[in-house]
C-alpha cells in the first residue's frame, strides 16, 4: 500500500470539483491541498491529502498522512481558526481519501504520532471553537490517517461506493497481526461489524451523518457535484444548530442498536465521574 503512487486520487478529484482549483499552496507540500470556495451563502475552507510521487519521504508518496502532511494540516486548520477568531467561523471541509499514516523508520524517529496528534487536535480545536467541521469520505479512510484528517468532524458524510473503506488498518496488515488470511477477515467482517471495511457496514455503527448513494466517486457529473455541495451545506447547518461535541455519534438509531455497550460504558463513566 505504501508503494502505491496514484497520479490522481479521489481526494484531488473532489477537491478540484468542489473548489475549482488544484489547491497547491506556495511553499507548502504538494501532498496537502488547501483552498477556499463558496458553499451556499458563505465561504468554506477545503482540505485534502493527495498522492505525491516526488514526496521527500518515500513512505508518504501514495496518499498517506506522513510527517509533512500531518503538521501541514495542523498549520492550515489553526490558520483558519486564527483568521476567524473575531468573526464568523467558516466551515472546514475535510475531503478524505487517505491510505494510512506513513510507516517508516524516519517517521517513527521524527514523531509521526506527534504530527498526527497535532492534526487531530487542530481539527478538534476548530470544532470546539465553533467552526462546522465536515468530513466527506470519497475514498479510503484508513488507520491513523483518518484519525488525523477527518475523524474529529462534527459530521461525517460518505459516498456509498465500494472504494470507500474505513478501518484501523489495511487488510494485509490486519491479517498479519491476527494470524488470519485476508479472506477469513472479510468473512468475519460480515458478522462482526467493527471488523468490516465496507462503508455500509460502517454506517451501521452510527458514526456517519449520512451515506450518499448514486454518485460516481471517480468521475462525478456536474449535477452530482452540486448534489454533494447541497449535502455539505445541510451538514454545516445541522452542525451549527447542534452541540459542538461528538455526542451525535452515540444518539442515532444505528448506534443504539449496534453500540449499546459503548453507550453503557460512557453512561457509567459519566456517573462515576460526577460522583467523584
Amino acid at each position: 500500500m505504501n508503494g502505491e503512487c496514484r497520479v490522481e486520487s479521489r481526494g484531488q478529484i473532489w477537491f478540484q470539483a468542489l473548489t475549482g482549483r488544484n489547491g497547491l499552496v506556495p511553499g507548502g507540500p504538494a501532498s496537502v491541498r488547501r483552498g477556499d470556495a463558496p458553499l451556499g451563502k458563505e465561504t468554506a475552507r477545503f482540505l485534502a491529502v493527495v498522492p505525491d510521487p516526488q514526496n521527500r519521504f518515500p513512505r508518504a508518496r501514495g496518499g498517506e498522512v506522513g510527517l509533512q502532511e500531518a503538521w501541514t494540516l495542523a498549520k492550515y486548520v489553526r490558520e483558519t481558526i486564527d483568521a476567524d477568531a473575531n468573526g464568523t467561523r467558516r466551515p472546514i471541509i475535510a475531503l478524505v481519501d487517505v491510505t494510512s499514516q506513513a510507516y517508516g523508520r524516519r517517521e517513527e524517529l521524527l514523531g509521526i504520532h506527534l504530527a498526527c496528534a497535532a492534526a487531530a487536535d487542530a481539527y478538534a480545536t476548530a470544532r470546539l471553537a465553533g467552526h462546522p467541521v465536515i468530513a466527506l469520505l470519497v475514498g479510503r479512510a484508513m488507520s491513523g490517517a483518518f484519525l488525523a484528517h477527518g475523524y474529529q468532524a462534527n459530521r461525517i458524510l460518505a459516498l456509498d461506493d465500494p472504494g470507500v473503506l474505513v478501518h484501523a488498518m489495511g487488510k494485509e496488515a490486519a491479517a498479519r497481526v491476527t494470524l488470519r488470511g485476508v479472506a477469513e477477515l472479510e468473512e468475519l467482517g460480515e458478522t462482526i461489524l467493527p471488523m468490516s471495511y465496507d462503508i455500509r457496514t460502517y454506517a451501521k455503527l452510527g458514526l456517519l451523518h449520512k451515506l450518499i448513494e448514486g454518485v460516481n466517486a471517480d468521475a462525478p457529473s456536474a449535477g452530482e457535484v452540486e448534489r454533494i455541495r447541497g449535502e455539505l451545506i445541510a451538514a454545516v447547518s445541522d452542525a451549527r444548530s447542534s452541540p459542538n461535541d461528538l455526542r451525535s455519534r452515540l444518539s442515532s438509531a444505528a448506534a443504539e442498536e449496534n453500540r449499546a455497550a459503548s453507550i453503557e460504558v460512557r453512561r457509567r463513566l459519566t456517573e462515576q465521574w460526577s460522583v467523584a
